[in-house]
């Protein structure tokens, strides 16, 4: 037995006399390196420095782990959205008031120049792929009515607020329709996400989607031209005028031109190795060569979506005179990875606007809570007003939705900060009323969709306004199904008519499935009987 372990001693015996001298060595070098650093650095020092690297890597850990719980909490805010109806808009917002103006843990201090730039690039991923998602038919269909409610809504916002502004709130008139301008849009962050996930007509999702886009354009154009008539005391509305008509027709026409060259390119860049994110990148030359040349990279953006959305239709027409080849349009793949990184973008987005919502005076808040229910009392009858009759009515759900539908958002809170910076009288005031208002229309339009898609008084009392002028009613999940019934009873038997229906659908659907098993047991009893 010893006889056969002394060759395994004599093995460790000379691993020993190996490392020995390097253990040697490499003490010494130590010691060395040790008395060097004793010698130039000083104790206090060496320990401040090490406690910063452990403090900093700390940090970088923690935002790490806290980036990873908000995508998590994301995707369940939103499952709670489809199954709850509690919008995951709302919780986002809600996160980011607790971490930021409430605990004070983030400022937006903290986020530099980065938070206007990420807030510009959420902004033109969700109008890019929510432009994929629309085509040129519904497009004609909805335009009718995107005009009328955007100018509407933007005109009437601006009127009513400046009014009040000047003679309740002692503003200079100017200044007072400036605020009534930078609020009078709707915002696109806000409206796109929360139209996916409701039972809405495709015509009145197309309707808000282009509202929200389009009214952001009035918004910074009229804001910035009356700014200018505070600081040089005269407005004029030629520039004005000749703003509009550049951001909307030119901008358009140069978003869908990019959409066709982008198209006859695609199929080659996707032989490129790891170019999958090409076009969103694309996206982003489009948007900032158009805001370069002042016209409205948002709505370049939203054509550039059009554009490659309906680009087959767009040959049909017009290219095949020119081009034999016809163009690629978007694989469900690229679809699919445009409408993840718009998710993920807004997660963060939202997050970030309740970091900036100001809550540091009361008196500002209190009046952009007063602006607020104003609003949404003027939305009721702006949506009454300006969507067609009869023929072109849509169903009474959508123009509920229509009227609940009132957040504002990137473009009011850019364009808040302006004054400030310009040195306007009263303009830090401004701006912290209208960070006010975001908060408030917001979590107005969150806790609004649900309540109004329930049975109950304030659901009622929206649709009974708004049949009696359509005329129709929803009576299904359908949103497109409409049934007709006196005009005077309409709210009385909406109750009624929803339960009748879902009956009737149920038993329907039972009837189906009871006579489905009764073929496969005829089939089944003459299978056997063979």
């Amino acid at each position: 037995m010893f006889d056969l372990l002394l060759p395994v001693t004599d093995s460790f015996h000379t691993v020993s006399s190996i490392l020995l001298p390097i253990a040697d060595t490499l003490h010494t070098v130590s010691d060395t390196l040790r008395t060097v650093s004793d010698t130039i650095v000083q104790p206090e020092i060496a320990e401040q420095v090490t406690q910063s690297t452990s403090s900093s890597s700390g940090r970088t850990g923690l935002t790490i782990a806290i980036l990873g719980l908000l995508i998590f909490a994301a995707h369940l805010f939103s499952e709670i959205f489809s199954r709850k109806r509690v919008p995951d808009v709302l919780l986002l917002m809600i996160i980011g008031l607790v971490i930021g103006p409430i605990f004070h843990w983030v400022k937006p201090s903290s986020f530099g120049a980065v938070g206007s730039i990420f807030s510009a690039i959420t902004l033109v991923v969700i109008l890019f792929e929510s432009g994929t998602q629309l085509g040129f038919e519904s497009l004609v269909k909805s335009l009718r009515g995107t005009i009328r409610l955007t100018v509407t809504n933007f005109f009437t916002t601006m009127v009513v607020v400046g009014i009040l502004g000047w003679l309740v709130l002692k503003l200079d008139p100017l200044t007072s329709f400036m605020l009534g301008s930078i609020i009078g849009g709707t915002s696109s962050a806000v409206v796109i996400p929360m139209i996916k996930q409701l039972k809405i007509s495709e015509k009145g999702g197309t309707i808000l989607i282009l509202e929200s886009a389009f009214g952001s354009v009035l918004c910074i154009v009229f804001a910035l031209a009356l700014l200018q008539a505070v600081q040089i005391g005269k407005l004029n509305f030629g520039i004005i005028f000749g703003q509009i008509f550049s951001s909307f027709v030119l901008t358009t026409l140069i978003g869908l031109l990019a959409a066709v060259f982008w198209s006859y390119i695609l199929d080659k860049m996707r032989h490129v190795k790891n170019s999958i994110l090409t076009t969103p990148a694309f996206v982003f030359i489009i948007y900032g060569l158009n805001e370069f040349l002042g016209f409205s990279g948002a709505i370049a953006a939203l054509a550039f979506g059009i554009g490659l959305a309906n680009i087959e239709s767009i040959y049909d027409g017009l290219l095949n005179r020119l081009f034999k080849s016809r163009p690629a349009k978007l694989n469900p793949t690229e679809k699919l990875l445009f409408s993840e990184v718009s998710f993920l973008l807004k997660t963060f987005f939202f997050v970030y606007i309740g970091i900036s919502i100001r809550l540091d005076h009361y008196k500002p808040i209190l009046i952009g809570l007063v602006l607020t229910i104003v609003l949404f009392a003027l939305r009721i009858l702006i949506v009454r007003f300006a969507i067609p009759k009869r023929k072109e009515a849509l169903p009474a759900h959508d123009m509920v939705y229509m009227a609940t539908m009132l957040p504002k958002g990137l473009a009011a809170a850019v364009l808040a900060t302006i004054p400030a910076q310009t040195g306007i009288p009263g303009g830090e005031n401004i701006q912290n009323i209208v960070f006010a208002v975001i908060l408030f229309t917001t979590i107005f339009t969150s806790v609004l969709v649900p309540v109004i898609e329930g049975k109950n008084f304030i659901s009622r009392i929206y649709l009974y306004i708004f049949c009696s002028k359509s005329g129709a009613i929803e009576t299904s999940t359908n949103a497109e199904s409409e049934q007709e019934i006196p005009s005077s009873k309409k709210w009385k038997k909406w109750g009624k008519l929803q339960f009748e229906q879902e009956e009737k659908e149920k038993q329907a659907f039972d009837s189906e499935i009871v006579a489905e098993s009764m073929e496969d047991n005829v089939d089944n009893e003459r299978d056997k009987t063979q």
